[in-house]
Parts: structure tokens; C-alpha cells; sequence
């Protein structure tokens, strides 16, 4: 199946290139520093389209689909990963299905616009890839919701003008169905700042920089009745609709990874020459590359199918697991076998391939990790 469309390579070229010129540059001097990405390269992001490649034409967005969204990513991810983290923000919006008309009119042009960016509070202290345990708790109290417990992992959540977040609104009465009664909200908060009844601590990372991550505390935090999300009870629903896209979407970031590892490696081995000849010329180094850029083209060709598969309504949950797990595990490899290309220049700063190894860690972790996968697809393949 051909799925590079001349309009899909156009975006995929116009992404390149404007990753090299806009991101490389500012991520080899920030991530270095842990500093976060800058508001202009967020108004550069926002002239692009990238905030509103899955958001509808008539609310302001470019109204494409999942392959487009995926081939960004990955050449975002090329320079930093962050970047292409930071346009999910926008473009993921968890519940837009069961948004009023109003809603959207409300909200989609000013996200498509970059003014409009949010951060997702689902994890806990306590609770990582069992969703269904969430502690977390909304009381209904008049005209508001009123929110008690804690969220760990939330990426963003300072410089985000609004927060998905997903709590407990009951208790199931079944077992086995623990995952009804959590419900999903949406609500605006101030840039750059907490409201009162919510506290967050950056948690230190060894990577993903660009971004902080919090954990978050709230205390009798009160949100608008409204605030609510499609049914009372039936969050897990809006999240588990949203998977595929995101699993696609975080293996279009790992190869990106990957791939920008490579072409480290590759410019290096050519550069640096030892016993009289560059390194490149070495069949050791010649097959590492030639086997790691295998491992990446089989990735990204899953990657497209996985896409298209979302795009045109097929189910794929198998699929979009399948992917994740293997962009995930192989960027790890790439990222490393990258960085033993370049021996000690790999091992410091001065080469963006640390960063690429730092962040292609993290791949086989979020948006559930690599064992998570492999019991999906175990499942799929076993019931």
C-alpha cells in the first residue's frame, strides 16, 4: 500500500526542515540547561498549524488525520521530543466527541490558534497503569464539583491553560468493573500559575526536558458544574477511545528519536576518522547503522499502517500496541547503539545523541508501558 500521498510528503518535508532551522537549535541550548521551551517557538509552532492538524476546518484547525499528526511528530522528534509532546497538548483534546457545539466553538479555534494548550492529570501517587484505581475524588456540591487527592505525572500543568483531569465521582459496586464511576473533567486555569486549592511540585527528571512534570495536590479545589465531560461515571470510556491515536502518536516520537540518533551517527562516522580512515568505512560500524536504520523503517511502516487504520475507522488497538512496544524498545537500542558510535563524544553534551538516548528511554514508559503492550496484544491474541 502506497500511503505517502505528494501532500503527506509535502508536510513531511515542511516538517523537517522546520525542525532542523526552528527546534535543533533550541533544544541543543536549552535542554542542556533543563529550560523549557520558549513562547516563540510555541507562536512559530502555532504559523505552522501544528496545534490543529486533527482539529476540523470549520473550528480553525487544518482537519487532517492521525498519518499527518504521526509524520509531524516523528520530524519534530528529530530535534526534540518535547516539542512533538507539547503539540499533543493541543490536537489530543480527551472528550472532544461529547463536546456541545458551543464547547467547540469555544474552544477548538483558540487551541488550532497555540493559545489555548492543556495538560492531562490522570496518574497517582499510587497508581500508574491501572487506570481503574484512581483515588482521586469530585463531590458534587451545588453548582460545583469539589475536588480532593493528589496526581502525579502531569506534564505541563504550569504552563497550561486548561487540565483534563479524571476522578472519582462513585464507587463501582462491582469488582471487576472498578473503572466505572471515574469521571472526566475539563476546566481553564491561569498560565504560568496554580489557582487556589491546587498546589504542584515539579518532579525531577533525567530527561524530557523542555516541559516540567508535576505532582499535583488539590484541597477542597472547586470547578464549575459544567466542568463535567460527557456522562458522570464514564470517563475511562473518553481515555480508552483516545488510545490508539496516542500509542500511534508516542511511536511516531520514538522513532523520531531514533531516527534523529542515526543521522548523528551517521554525520559522525563519516567525520571521524581513526587508523587513517573514517569510521564509517569500518564494517562494524557499517552494519550497526545499516541494521539500526532497519529497525527503524520497520517501525515506521507499522507506524502507517496503524494510522490509516485509525483514519479510516478500523479497529486497531492490537495494532496501536503492537507499535508502541516496538517503536518504544527500538529507540532505546538505536538511541544506544547510536551513542556507541560516537564512543566519548556520545557520552557528553555536545552532541545531541545523549538526548535523543535520555528521551527514547522514556518511550517504553508512558502511555502505558512496554509490558502493558505486550499484555494487550497477549490478550487479543488469546481470547
Amino acid at each position: 500500500m502506497t500511503y505517502m500521498t505528494e501532500e503527506r510528503r509535502l508536510i513531511q518535508d515542511s516538517a523537517r526542515e522546520f525542525a532542523m532551522r526552528e527546534v535543533m537549535p533550541v533544544a541543543n541550548r536549552l535542554d542542556p540547561v533543563k529550560g523549557d521551551i520558549p513562547m516563540e517557538l510555541r507562536e512559530k509552532m502555532a504559523e505552522m498549524g501544528y496545534f490543529g492538524i486533527l482539529i476540523p476546518e470549520e473550528y480553525g484547525g487544518l482537519g487532517l488525520g492521525c498519518f499527518e499528526y504521526c509524520i509531524v511528530a516523528e520530524e519534530l522528534s528529530k530535534a526534540w521530543m518535547s516539542v512533538a509532546s507539547l503539540m499533543a497538548r493541543a490536537n489530543g483534546l480527551i472528550g472532544m466527541p461529547v463536546m456541545s457545539e458551543e464547547q467547540k466553538r469555544e474552544y477548538l479555534p483558540r487551541m488550532a490558534r497555540g493559545d489555548f494548550i492543556g495538560c492531562v492529570a490522570i496518574s497517582e501517587p499510587d497508581v500508574g497503569s491501572d487506570v481503574s484505581a484512581i483515588a482521586c475524588r469530585a463531590r458534587r456540591d451545588g453548582d460545583s464539583w469539589v475536588i480532593n487527592g493528589n496526581k502525579y505525572w502531569c506534564t505541563f500543568a504550569d504552563g497550561a491553560d486548561f487540565m483534563i483531569l479524571m476522578a472519582r465521582t462513585a464507587e463501582s459496586k462491582n469488582p471487576k468493573r472498578r473503572h466505572e464511576g471515574i469521571s472526566c473533567f475539563m476546566f481553564e486555569k491561569p498560565r504560568g500559575s496554580f489557582p487556589k486549592g491546587l498546589q504542584g511540585n515539579a518532579i525531577p527528571k533525567i530527561g524530557y526536558f523542555g516541559m516540567k512534570t508535576y505532582e499535583l495536590a488539590f484541597d477542597d479545589f472547586r470547578i464549575p458544574a459544567e466542568s463535567l465531560m460527557g456522562e458522570e461515571g464514564k470517563g475511562f470510556y473518553l481515555i480508552s477511545s483516545e488510545l490508539e491515536k496516542a500509542r500511534a502518536h508516542t511511536a511516531a516520537r520514538a522513532i523520531g528519536c531514533a531516527s534523529g540518533a542515526l543521522d548523528t551517527a551517521i554525520a559522525y562516522a563519516k567525520e571521524r576518522v581513526q587508523f587513517g580512515k573514517p569510521v564509517s568505512d569500518f564494517q562494524g560500524i557499517r552494519f550497526k547503522l545499516a541494521k539500526m536504520a532497519t529497525e527503524i523503517e520497520a517501525a515506521r511502516q507499522l507506524m502507517y499502517y496503524v494510522c490509516e487504520c485509525v483514519d479510516t475507522g478500523r479497529r486497531s488497538d492490537k495494532e496501536a500496541s503492537m507499535v508502541k512496544y516496538l517503536a518504544s524498545e527500538m529507540a532505546e537500542r538505536v538511541t544506544s547503539d547510536a551513542l556507541q558510535v560516537l564512543g566519548g563524544a556520545g557520552y557528553t553534551q555536545l552532541h545531541p545523541v545523549e538526548r535523543f538516548w535520555r528521551d527514547a528511554r522514556l518511550t517504553k514508559i508512558f502511555e502505558g508501558t512496554s509490558e502493558i503492550q505486550l499484555r494487550i496484544i497477549s490478550d487479543r491474541l488469546l481470547a
